[in-house]
């Protein structure tokens, strides 16, 4: 498959077709190399590794690893925890004390009802006690409340965002 693309990067916070174009090659088949890359993008070889040090070097792509299902190590609860913290301290203590319990995927400083928003997993609902325990102890948190997903309905996605990026449709408001 060849796509013709301007060979020019776009302006910071934006994307080329030819880097949506790598972006999703890299998504579908991570382990590609870059000779291959440019081969399947119809580019030089060079351009492709440009594109990809610019890429990161702008914070795009964030990392190559593996996208670990925590199901399949035995985590099979995701829940999403709000947390009331006191003012007193900030919030970055308190999410260096989360970020040293293993189940807490994410936390996020939120706006609205609550301070920070976690991702957690547990093996089942009990672990899950356990894992409300270890945060609710962490120093600085008062108070939580816990939402169990049933089902994920839209997993993390970004290649939908790339490709919004990419073609310059996405809606710019003022």
């Amino acid at each position: 498959m060849v796509f013709l693309c301007s060979m020019t990067s776009s302006p910071l916070g934006r994307i080329d077709r030819l880097d949506a174009a790598l972006v999703e090659l890299l998504a579908a088949e991570p382990r590609v190399g870059v000779l291959e890359a440019s081969r399947r993008l119809g580019v030089a070889r060079g351009t492709v590794q440009a594109r990809l040090d610019r890429l990161r070097d702008r914070g795009v792509i964030t990392g190559y690893g593996p996208d670990v299902d925590p199901a399949a190590l035995g985590y099979e609860v995701t829940a999403f925890i709000t947390l009331e913290i006191r003012q007193a301290g900030g919030h970055d203590p308190v999410a260096e004390r989360l970020a040293a319990i293993p189940e807490v995927l994410e936390v996020h400083t939120i706006t609205g009802a609550g301070d920070l928003l976690c991702r957690v997993v547990a093996r089942t609902n009990a672990d899950l006690q356990r894992v409300l325990d270890a945060i609710v102890s962490a120093e600085g948190v008062v108070r939580s409340s816990t939402l169990i997903s049933l089902a994920t309905q839209v997993r993390y996605r970004i290649l939908p965002l790339v490709r919004v990026s990419a073609s310059g449709s996405a809606t710019r408001r003022s």
